[in-house]
């Protein structure tokens, strides 16, 4: 039980970290949806939706590559760290180039003409962020968990604060500037909020050693990323071809004066409420990743892998649970009535979440057996299946499916990885628990929050909050009595 606590305090402090954070960055939402009008707020979650395929094609795997080759026996962890340090600054430097110079054409190519600059913005902002990739990973192997969460908060803490200043301070009191009210300050206020992480990682860089790299050096690094980089791929393409393709699949007028792009930002501000799934999911993986390889090699290891994903599932149904049946309220948080048309779509993403942290819980059998060619055949699946649903359901549902496509998406990986992973790593999962679980929790969250009336409020609140605790409860004392925990 010992471990489990030791993984419990790391996933609290990265979760704190990551808590606080994305609340403060959170708060950017009832912003945004204030400022900007949704098809404005359109174009700031589209090209985002970009910014994450190209992050992923930016550190290519490097960062699970290293915590591979720094636990392997009798390894050079700052030799690892140096090494794939300098091939993300190369590879960063000829990624980057190409997208600047050709910003324009690639700014028309995706119907945003004379925007060229959001793309230059944009992709500095990611190159920046491919670098330090592996200064955070560095962190984690070194068990700094409350540097890691300081350096994300105070960078969430400024880049809100450039926001403020850029788009209401500058606007309405520096009248005499030529600072307006631009969704391009979005992308400015977050370049110079990830350019100031720097300053924390001076030492790395200060005593930074150039390794002699060779193929024989890269080789074995390529090997073992080059099937994550393709997993992730296909994974962001799960996570975010929704919100692109959006754009492209409604149909004119399917929602009575809007236009595509405005129902994108209703979607992607809709999208943002399910957070509260995602930021737990986040937690967890930062402190869950060393820990699973740092106990590979114990004969118990399978037994605590099983508990962890016992508590990981209800975990997570207390808080699909909760905040399912406390959207009345939840909803405010987007400022202008015109974002809360999409509120439907919540308890979806939530559930689709869920599963979504389901599946990195199984991934790691694949991990550790260094066969993560079968966690790209699954997220490439995925990522067909995603692309499928969304053609076969935007025309139909608009973005409730879209929705309904990210769900089944990755219930349908968690499915794919829990059969591959128990023929080659089996784990000895209670099934009765965690499907009784995920029953109850996605069937409470999809219907009763909308059967509940809100039209007394107090009321409404009290009764949803002592049904959502009593449902909670009781999986809770389901587990104890299966012995899951």
């Amino acid at each position: 039980m010992g471990v489990l606590k030791k993984l419990a305090s790391e996933t609290v402090i990265y979760g704190l970290s990551s808590i606080v954070g994305r609340f403060l960055n959170y708060l950017l939402v009832p912003f945004y949806t204030a400022v900007f009008m949704p098809e404005e707020y359109g174009i700031v979650t589209e090209l985002y939706s970009y910014a994450a395929f190209l992050n992923v094609v930016f550190t290519y795997g490097m960062e699970t590559t290293y915590f591979r080759h720094c636990n392997r026996a009798g390894s050079d962890t700052d030799k690892v760290f140096y090494e794939i340090q300098s091939m993300v600054l190369f590879s960063t430097l000829l990624l980057s180039l190409p997208v600047i110079i050709f910003s324009n054409n690639i700014a028309a190519l995706l119907q945003h003409p004379g925007k060229g600059d959001l793309i230059v913005w944009l992709i500095l902002t990611i190159a920046i962020d491919a670098i330090l990739a592996l200064n955070f990973a560095r962190l984690r192997q070194e068990k700094k968990a409350k540097k890691f969460a300081l350096i994300k908060i105070t960078n969430i803490l400024v880049n809100i604060g450039l926001n403020i200043f850029l788009l209401v301070i500058s606007v309405q009191y520096l009248s005499h500037t030529f600072l307006s009210k631009d969704v391009r300050l979005v992308f400015v206020a977050n370049f110079f909020a990830n350019i100031f992480q720097i300053v924390f990682f001076g030492r790395y860089f200060t005593n930074w050693r150039w390794p002699r790299l060779n193929w024989q050096t890269v080789k074995p690094y390529l090997l073992y990323g080059m099937p994550l980089l393709v997993m992730g791929l296909a994974g962001m393409t799960n996570e975010v071809i929704d919100r692109i393709m959006l754009k492209f699949l409604l149909p004119n007028d399917f929602y009575t004066g809007k236009s595509a792009l405005a129902a994108v930002g209703i979607y992607g501000a809709c999208y943002k409420l399910s957070i509260f799934m995602s930021l737990g999911i986040q937690a967890f993986r930062y402190a869950s990743e060393p820990f699973f390889f740092a106990k590979a090699l114990d004969k118990d290891s399978p037994t605590l892998y099983a508990k962890v994903m016992h508590w990981f599932v209800w975990v997570c149904a207390g808080v699909l649970i909760f905040i399912s049946l406390n959207l009345d309220w939840i909803q405010f948080v987007l400022r202008s009535p015109e974002y809360r048309e999409g509120l439907v779509v919540v308890p979806l993403l939530l559930a689709a979440n869920m599963f979504l942290g389901i599946y990195y819980n199984l991934s790691i059998w694949y991990k550790l057996t260094d066969k993560t060619q079968y966690g790209m055949y699954i997220s490439l699946v995925g990522a067909v299946v995603t692309i499928g649903l969304n053609i076969a359901l935007v025309p139909i549902l608009g973005y409730v499916g879209s929705a309904w496509a990210t769900l089944g998406c990755y219930l349908l990986m968690a499915l794919g990885s829990y059969v591959f992973g128990q023929k080659h790593y089996p784990i000895p999962y209670d099934l009765t628990f965690v499907l009784a679980t995920l029953l109850v929790s996605i069937t409470a969250s999809v219907t009763l929050w909308e059967y509940i009336p809100y039209s007394h409020k107090f009321t409404s609140i009290v009764l949803k909050n002592l049904l959502a605790t009593g449902l909670v409860s009781a999986l809770f004392l389901l587990g104890k009595k299966l012995k899951s925990f």
